[in-house]
């Protein structure tokens, strides 16, 4: 492949990671994982249990295992300090915001998942956009240094 289809990032690998790359690739997978979770247990509840609509409870399920590929794939990515990874890591916060707000919405059990994920969204949303992981990922911002082919 060539450079400009396989980025790598300008700073040596042989640098440390920054924790807060690492932070943000941790809490990406825990959502990956809490969707996967989530997504498995619909599943199973739709195959063994007496839904009020079978093939809806499935095709939930299966989707949220689906939707847990972006978050898990991004995490991969930023542990990896692929510069591609950001997107889809931010795509998954901003996503999560909504969802955060309906669960805060309602009158029961979810309120406190509702503060967790809206927690975890924008402490991930904060770690995404600082100055050290968007060096560690070798993302330059509009008007940088644009390298030349040769």
């Amino acid at each position: 492949m060539s450079r400009e289809q396989n980025p790598t990032p300008d700073v040596p690998l042989a640098e440390p990671r920054p924790g807060r790359l690492t932070a943000a690739a941790a809490l990406a997978a825990l959502e990956g994982l809490a969707l996967a979770a989530g997504g498995v247990y619909v599943l199973v509840l739709g195959l063994t249990g007496d839904p009020d609509d079978r093939q809806q409870a499935i095709t939930g399920g299966v989707t949220l295992i689906v939707l847990a590929l972006l978050p898990l794939l991004a995490a991969r990515g930023l542990l990896l300090r692929r510069g591609w990874s950001r997107g889809p890591a931010v795509i998954t916060q901003v996503m999560a915001l909504p969802v955060a707000y309906n669960l805060l919405q309602a009158d029961s059990v979810a309120i406190p998942a509702g503060i967790a994920l809206a927690a975890v969204a924008v402490t991930a949303l904060v770690l995404l956009v600082n100055p050290a992981t968007t060096r560690a990922l070798g993302i330059r911002g509009p008007g940088g240094d644009v390298r030349e082919e040769k």
